[in-house]
């Protein structure tokens, strides 16, 4: 899986039909109305790196009211809740193995 962060440069009043339209796009999994120098906040998952080409350029720069944007390819992905789910995949593991050890 291929991740990219989308920073949205929206024309004025343009953000929830905008938001909107990105939703529309199978592979944006959620959008994020920010403050700063960007209005949106996109992210992007693709099943290889290739499509990001296809996707980005082609379809999300294409909506309307988008001035500009600005990917960012993901190298790795950290989330919390992966994290925890694997860890206590981990710690479940190693106390059966403890228990087995004991009997």
């Amino acid at each position: 899986m291929v991740n990219a962060i989308v920073l949205i440069k929206v024309q004025r009043g343009r953000v929830p039909e905008v938001a909107e339209a990105l939703m529309e796009v199978p592979e944006v999994s959620e959008a994020y109305s920010v403050t700063g120098a960007h209005d949106l906040v996109a992210i992007v998952r693709a099943k290889e790196y290739d499509q990001m080409a296809e996707i980005v350029p082609a379809r999300i720069d294409r909506i309307n009211g988008i001035e500009r944007t600005t990917t960012l390819m993901a190298f790795r992905v950290y989330s919390r809740h992966d994290l925890e789910y694997l860890f206590s995949l981990g710690a479940d593991e190693e106390m059966r193995i403890r228990r087995n050890q004991a009997d």
